[in-house]
């Protein structure tokens, strides 16, 4: 940014650093001292999506996030969501889970060390030590005992945890896609299923995969067959930009079959992506009376689903918005990325969600859920635990299964002898740029306000351009 200076010091930290935005050092996704700078200086400051606020519906419900050997509880207390650095303030043993990903209730008994018995109420309170007539007074004063407590913040039906207290707040990092996000009843989603494998890659490769629809073509075939002119419009050799998909050697009635088709490909492949009732309810509309001209039609057409899954669901109890208002109002991309490693993919009510977290240079834990909404008081059991799967499994949805045959073997390519960048297409896989450029400035120490500020630059950036970030 202006006030900030990416002098050769700061540079020198970093043995990768991104120098031309359309050249990604393939070090980036298996150097061991880059993974180390992303440990110290990334990790640390960013807001992390830690649990989704169903998890813990009742007072005294808890949650265990762990990230890079940092471990934090997320507890619903009387007055709200806190969260704690997971450590007993006697000899540092875990207070609550300890493996990751576990989860209790603690009302009655607080939270008690598994080791010596010490206790913490849900304001992280030290209430009880065995044998405290053991111990120096100061050594057990009332600040010195208390749990350490670590940055939390709502939005959208999770929590965020923040390990940097002088970090901008949630909202003044991500910017304005927050707010479109909640137009689109992002805090009225359940999760219905959520499914977990170890990818053997670095986490920036998991992501980029769905930074972009470059790959649909080969990658997931169905989808292209289904809307050729839709992906050819944007990737192919096809000119005139993306407007509605329509095929303009096929009647008005072969083009809304082609429509649904491609929505059942995405319900199947996806699940939240676009959901089972989403393309029932367009089913119905599949002999509507349209116009005669193939764009107005398609457009037609889809402001009657979009009608119809509004007032159908509405009817059943759903709190879903107007769609075709919000549309209009706050519209959104087909994938928003939360920096640094959070998805969002809405079509119509639904959504599906990805998150990424490093286990090692190589190596990451990928979860996806299915997000809906559901009328008050129908609500299935909320999955408190990921299903995990072998990355190759034939159990996952379609659509993640085929990126997931990608993504390993595009981690070995970067190994190969003479590959030394990826090289990005300028105007469809800036993200990947963008996103790699905010993370160097982590790396270089730039200031939260203006980190800030290049990061919120990612809102609808799917399929976007390379960035001037300020950077």
């Amino acid at each position: 940014m202006a006030d900030f200076d990416f002098a050769e010091a700061a540079l020198a930290a970093n043995p990768l650093p991104v120098r031309d935005p359309q050249l990604i050092p393939a070090g980036r996704y298996f150097d061991e001292e880059f993974f180390r700078l992303e440990r110290e200086r990334l990790w640390p400051h960013v807001w992390q999506m830690a649990c989704r606020l169903e998890q813990i519906p009742e007072v005294g419900d808890w949650i265990e996030y762990s990230n890079l050997g940092q471990s934090v509880v997320v507890v619903r207390a009387k007055d709200g969501i806190k969260a704690f650095h997971n450590h007993c303030r006697h000899r540092g043993v875990p207070i609550a889970g300890g493996k990751g990903n576990e989860h209790g209730n603690c009302r009655k008994q607080g939270f008690i060390c598994p080791f010596h018995g010490w206790r913490w109420n849900l304001e992280g309170e030290c209430t009880f030590v065995y044998g405290r007539q053991l111990f120096d007074a100061d050594l057990l004063e009332k600040d010195e005992l208390a749990l350490r407590a670590c940055r939390v913040e709502t939005w959208g039906g999770c929590a965020f945890i923040n390990h940097d207290d002088a970090a901008p707040s949630l909202r003044e990092t991500l910017g304005p896609v927050l707010g479109a996000l909640e137009a689109h009843g992002m805090d009225d989603l359940r999760s219905e299923w959520w499914f977990a494998t170890v990818l053997p890659a670095n986490w920036k490769i998991a992501m980029e995969a769905f930074m972009e629809g470059y790959h649909v073509m080969k990658t997931h075939p169905q989808l292209q067959r289904a809307l050729p002119s839709l992906f050819n419009s944007r990737y192919g050799n096809d000119t005139g930009g993306v407007g509605v998909p329509i095929n303009p050697n096929q009647t008005v009635r072969e083009n809304i079959a082609a429509q649904i088709q491609n929505l059942q490909l995405l319900s199947e492949g996806m699940g939240g992506m676009c959901h089972a009732k989403e393309v029932a309810i367009a089913r119905q509309l599949a002999d509507v009376e349209l116009p005669d001209d193939l764009e107005t039609a398609v457009q037609a057409w889809y402001g009657m689903v979009q009608a119809q899954i509004t007032e159908q669901l509405r009817a059943k109890g759903e709190n879903v918005p107007d769609l075709n208002a919000v549309c209009v109002s706050d519209p959104v991309e087909a994938v928003e990325f939360l920096f640094p490693h959070y998805f969002l993919l809405p079509t119509f009510t639904s959504m599906a969600s990805y998150r990424i977290r490093p286990l090692g240079p190589e190596s990451c834990l990928f979860e996806i859920w299915s997000l809906t909404h559901f009328p008050k008081g129908e609500e299935p059991p909320v999955p408190m635990e990921p299903t995990i799967l072998p990355y190759d499994s034939q159990d996952f949805p379609m659509i993640p299964r085929q990126d997931y045959s990608n993504i390993p073997i595009q981690q070995k390519g970067l190994h190969s002898k003479g590959f030394e960048f990826m090289r990005l297409a300028k105007n469809i896989e800036g993200l990947i740029s963008n996103y790699h450029r905010v993370i160097d400035a982590y790396i270089a120490g730039a200031p939260p306000e203006q980190l800030a500020q290049a990061t919120q630059k990612l809102g609808y950036n799917f399929d976007g351009r390379i960035l001037d970030l300020g950077l």
